[in-house]
């Protein structure tokens, strides 16, 4: 019988702020979405004041202010960094592994021989020890029942000090645990499919765990089907060790300020179109098409436009510049002048790996020297920081960037925001 685990960090962002601060232990932290806009992470202290995740914050100063609560700019760099560590110290406790999220992860303990609610505090203890971070961990035959264990685990439903074991459970323990919880709670369903299942009375995980598959099959989709047979212990969902590649890439972001004139866009989408391509190389892909589309702010009095236009590119490639050329002439056709722009974005698509990509009779003669060129690109971006090296359509102020009043240090990604530990001899005091 295959066996999983699924690691989860508990509130993932707020704890990576808490975790270099100890003035903020206790006291209740929110992170901010791009812009500094909306609620997208809370630690413990704000879910218990009832602050709902995505609520404005400008909309909860009152409470921010009765309550002293905190907030912060997303510190991107800062979380990938520690998830990173946290998958580290995940690889010594299985040779399996999935990143499921930034925050997630599965575990293959398929085999394992030791008591396996006794490993799960094991994890626990040693990612607290060695990062600071508290985890929670859901044990069972299958990735929905350990995704559900974890939920268990998380919310004390089941399980002891932040781990819950379904494989040692009985079937009648199970069934009534199951019984107490909402449909929703389970992977892939959701709210969307939740009002849809109580049309056939399913409102809980043991009613659609006792559903027929074939009716579910037809009613919903194979995958709803699937996830029925997991939650019956039937595992269908194998582990991905290795990410597949993306089908598509994007990369889209509001602005700090509002951008009118075609020449501010123009940095914009060039530098997007640099951001998107980096990850096009890092799973050496080729890009094949291009979308581009820029809009005002739907909810500003201002007049409103957007539009958006797909290309399909002459040769498929990965080279920042050609991207960047085609980006730019879409960008002039379907500029309009006189609009407050808030939002643009770049998707590649039409991907397909370098080594299957077929050259016309006009295709660059020295594709090998483009190779070379971004190769070196990369390197150097990697090593110095990214933007060390770019192209000079990226602009330099860039005035626009996303705003981040509320930023914290970046604590383990840059010099100049590590923590510094003064001292004073014995003869200074």
């Amino acid at each position: 019988m295959p066996i999983f685990a699924l690691v989860d960090c508990n509130n993932f962002y707020a704890s990576c702020e808490k975790l270099f601060d100890p003035k903020l232990a206790g006291k209740p932290v929110v992170v901010l979405s791009n812009n500094d806009g909306c609620v997208v992470a809370r630690s413990a202290e704000v879910k218990a004041l009832g602050i709902p995740m995505g609520v404005p914050w400008f909309k909860i100063q009152k409470e921010a202010r009765q309550y002293g609560i905190v907030a912060f700019s997303s510190n991107y760099a800062l979380y990938a960094d520690m998830s990173n560590r946290v998958v580290e110290v995940l690889g010594q406790f299985s040779p399996s592994l999935e990143v499921y999220s930034i925050d997630e992860s599965f575990l293959d303990l398929t085999g394992f021989l030791q008591n396996l609610a006794e490993y799960g505090q094991a994890i626990r203890q040693r990612i607290q020890q060695w990062l600071g971070l508290a985890v929670c961990v859901g044990i069972a035959p299958t990735k929905t029942l350990a995704k559900l264990a974890n939920h268990c685990a998380k919310k004390g439903l089941a399980g002891q000090q932040g781990v819950c074991d379904f494989i040692t459970m009985t079937e009648a323990d199970l069934s009534r645990l199951f019984a107490r919880i909402e449909v929703g709670e389970v992977w892939g369903v959701g709210r969307r499919l939740q009002a849809r299942q109580a049309q056939l009375g399913i409102s809980t995980v043991q009613q659609l765990r006792e559903a027929d598959p074939d009716l579910i099959r037809a009613r919903f989709s194979v995958v709803l089907e699937r996830t029925v047979r997991e939650l019956r212990g039937v595992s269908c969902l194998e582990l991905e060790e290795v990410a597949p590649d993306k089908q598509q890439i994007m990369c889209s972001r509001s602005f700090g300020q509002y951008v009118y004139e075609r020449e501010g866009l123009e940095e914009v989408i060039a530098t997007y179109v640099s951001r998107a391509a980096e990850k096009l190389r890092q799973q050496s892909s080729l890009a094949g098409a291009l979308t581009l589309f820029i809009r005002t702010n739907p909810f500003s009095q201002e007049p409103h436009y957007q539009r958006s236009l797909t290309i399909p590119l002459p040769e498929a490639t990965e080279d920042t510049r050609v991207l960047v050329t085609w980006a730019v002439k879409v960008l002039r056709r379907i500029y309009r002048r006189g609009f407050a722009y808030q939002k643009a974005g770049v998707m590649l698509s039409e991907l397909r790996p370098q080594k299957m990509a077929q050259a016309s009779l006009f295709a660059d003669p020295d594709i090998e020297r483009s190779h070379r060129l971004m190769a070196t690109l990369d390197i150097i971006n990697q090593r110095w920081g990214r933007g060390a090296l770019r192209t000079a359509a990226e602009g330099l102020e860039k005035p626009w960037q996303m705003k981040r009043l509320r930023l914290s240090p970046g604590y383990t990604t840059d010099w100049e925001g590590m923590p510094v530990v003064g001292c004073r001899s014995e003869g200074e005091r």
